[in-house]
Formats: C-alpha cells, sequence, structure tokens
C-alpha cells in the first residue's frame, strides 16, 4: 500500500532526528510540502492522500540530499525572500531572513528620498540571486537598480529572478569586480559582502561549507576585504543624499565604521537583528 502524505512526513521526520538535524520538524515540512507543491495548510488538509510511486521516489531521493547535509532551500531550488520567490543555483548564496533587516533598513532612507527625488537609482555589489536589489525595486515602484557579481552564474540567477517577479525592466545585472564596470551615480548603495575570515571557514556547518559558493562567504585574512573594496570608491558613484546600506559580521562594526570613516563617510545607523547581534550598517558622506 502506498504511503500518505502524512507518512511521509512522519518519516522525514523520522530520520532528520535520528540524523541530528536541528529542526527536523521544520525541514520535514518544508521539504515534504515544497516537492508536492502545497500550502502549509494544504499539508494538514490533505494529509491522508496517497502518494504515487514518482511522489515517492522524488521525496526519498531528496531526503538522502539533506541527510547528506544539502540545506533543504537548495534542494527545493528556490527560496522566498522578502515575499519574492527567488531561485537559486549554485554560485548564489541561498537568501536568509537576516538580510530582510538590510532591506528594511534602507527602504526608510529611499522612501523619504523619494518625496524628492524622480527616479531612484540602486546599486546592490555582489547581487547573488538578486534578493536585496529585487525586494527594494518591489517596494519602490519608481526605482531602477543594477545588480553587479563577479559570477555569470549568479548574474544568469538575478536576471530570470528579476523577470519571475515582473521587475526585469528596472533590472540591470552587470559582470564587475566592485565598481570596476559600474557607471553612473546612485542614491542607494547596499551590499550583503563577503564577511567570513578565511582561516574560520572550514569551521562553519557542512551546509554551508559543502553547499555554499566559497566567493561569497569568503572576505579575506581579517574579513574586511569587500568593505575596504567598496568604502574606497563609493563616494565617486554615490550621490550626495545617497546612503550606503551594508549588511556585517556580528563582530565587525566597530572595524568596518572606521573603514568608512576613513574614507570620508559617516555611520548613520547601526542595526542588529533577530539574534541581537550587529548585523546592518548605513553610512552616508560626511
Amino acid at each position: 500500500m502506498s504511503s500518505t502524505v502524512a507518512d511521509m512526513l512522519a518519516e522525514a521526520r523520522r530520520r532528520f532526528t535520528e540524523a541530528g538535524i536541528v529542526d527536523p520538524g521544520t525541514d520535514a515540512r518544508l521539504l515534504v510540502a515544497g516537492l508536492l507543491k502545497l500550502s502549509p495548510t494544504e499539508l494538514l488538509t490533505r494529509s491522508a492522500e496517497r502518494l504515487s510511486a514518482e511522489q515517492a521516489e522524488v521525496i526519498f531521493k531528496a531526503l538522502e540530499r539533506r541527510l547528506a547535509h544539502e540545506p533543504v532551500h537548495r534542494i527545493l531550488g528556490e527560496r522566498e525572500f522578502y515575499g519574492l520567490p527567488l531561485r537559486l543555483s549554485a554560485e548564489t548564496l541561498e537568501p536568509r531572513p537576516d538580510t530582510e533587516i538590510l532591506v528594511d533598513t534602507v527602504l526608510v532612507y529611499l522612501k523619504d528620498l523619494a518625496k524628492t527625488q524622480n527616479r531612484l537609482h540602486i546599486l546592490d555589489m555582489g547581487t547573488g540571486t538578486g534578493a536585496i536589489c529585487l525586494a527594494l525595486l518591489s517596494e519602490c515602484p519608481d526605482a531602477s537598480g543594477v545588480g553587479s557579481d563577479i559570477s555569470a552564474d549568479a548574474l544568469l540567477t538575478a536576471r530570470s529572478n528579476a523577470e519571475r517577479n515582473g521587475l526585469q525592466d528596472r533590472f540591470e545585472a552587470v559582470q564587475s569586480n566592485w565598481f570596476e564596470n559600474i557607471q553612473g551615480s546612485f542614491h542607494a548603495i547596499v551590499s550583503n559582502p563577503p564577511y567570513i575570515a578565511s582561516n574560520v571557514i572550514h569551521d562553519l556547518a557542512p551546509e554551508v561549507t559543502k553547499f555554499d559558493p566559497a566567493a561569497a562567504l569568503d572576505g579575506g585574512p581579517d574579513g574586511l576585504d569587500a568593505y575596504k573594496a567598496i568604502a574606497k570608491d563609493a563616494a565617486r558613484f554615490i550621490r550626495p543624499d545617497g546612503v550606503v546600506g551594508l549588511e556585517i559580521g556580528y563582530d565587525q562594526r566597530n572595524e568596518v565604521t572606521a573603514i568608512f570613516e576613513a574614507k570620508g563617510f559617516r555611520c548613520l545607523k547601526s542595526v542588529k537583528d533577530y539574534g541581537q547581534n550587529d548585523r546592518v550598517l548605513v553610512f552616508a558622506l560626511a
């Protein structure tokens, strides 16, 4: 007799629990619901439905991938960020809830600027999936944005995510090593850059070390290489009334602030994440 949705959910939870996965119930629900294209409510209301042999096989293969530490959303191939469904690819980071704090923070400044500026222009450096830029564009209908990345794979993914969310007419993907191929000036320069020190990357969870792209994690010997690169040239590309919004590591607030102050910026705001760690800094020209 074939398994029901509820049977498969219980099996996934059991196997994840035995393997020591941190949140086995949540992972089981996300994976089974995502593969069967069921909403959280449908997962309950259709729990007695029987699965076809093909559906069961797809789920069992996905369970094996999760047991090998592949994150749930990488298995599903997409993740929602700021209400937008975003496709993931090999050279993009999986956008995480803490990064939504950067969007929330920068949006306040952009909406204020929109009262006096006709057309806002945003630059998202190291755009990856396009998450930050696309979220800002979705909330600012009169804005346009550039997503830059050194990875051609990431830029293809960002373009496809812009199209998927109807934002392709206001989004441009540019291959660039920081400001190298960037032109124009911007009301907001945003980035969630690589900020992990090279020598601690191997200490991270296997979900990160085995499946996240190293280039999106490695911030150099002190984790600050990207901030130095952005600070070095940001003043040439920011509008006089513009802001630079950055995600940072939990222990980097003082160092990153000093890097930007040395290049003629002042810190407007520091914001903590859901774990009460420093997570976002906003700068403006001094």
